[in-house]
């Protein structure tokens, strides 16, 4: 059994909204297209999508059907501060005082950690023995990925993650067996 925690595609980023409200970049699609046809999963393979509109539209292209949204699959509550420019370094500080509010408005990454957590071990209780694919966001799939292998958020691999990417977490019932593969498509 593997779990196989999907980044989205590419967003049109704009200022003007909330990052939870983007939308799939239409001129970024093929990337989406290409994971598709790249695969590691398998065919019976069970879907759940973040509810954000730029992962469930990942998650359609991926499947080619609707996928179930899950709320709880959603990506670090930012609170709709607006645009930050230094992302990374504000995003980095979080993962690293998981406790701290980063920035006004955004949760601590600790609640983002344990919400994202109960979500995916609930998906996978329900489908025991069976492949599962989640289709998210970045900082949550860091997050859940070192849950899930007993590790410290992989700051470096949350850096280096594309839009589309697949992070394949195997052994998903034993955390002390449990390895995290960061696949760049």
């Amino acid at each position: 059994m593997a779990l196989y925690l999907v980044r989205h595609g590419r967003p049109i980023l704009d200022k003007a909204v909330p990052a939870s409200a983007w939308i799939l970049d239409p001129e970024h699609e093929y990337l989406v297209e290409e994971l598709a046809a790249q695969a590691p999963w398998p065919d019976d393979a069970v879907w759940y999508t973040s509810p954000e509109p730029k992962a469930a539209r990942t998650a359609f292209l991926l499947a080619k059907r609707e996928v179930p949204q899950v709320e709880d699959l959603r990506e670090h509550d930012r609170g709709g501060s607006g645009w930050v420019p230094d992302f990374a370094g504000a995003v980095r500080g979080a993962l690293t005082s998981p406790h701290a509010v980063a920035r006004p408005g955004w949760e601590p990454i600790v609640r983002t950690r344990t919400r994202v957590v109960a979500a995916a071990r609930k998906i996978l209780a329900e489908h025991p023995g069976r492949d599962v694919v989640l289709v998210g966001h970045g900082t949550a799939w860091t997050l859940l990925a070192a849950e899930l292998t007993g590790t410290e958020p992989d700051l470096e691999r949350w850096g280096s993650l594309a839009m589309p990417d697949v992070i394949a977490v195997d052994a998903v019932t034993s955390p002390a067996s449990t390895t995290a593969d960061h696949h760049a498509y």
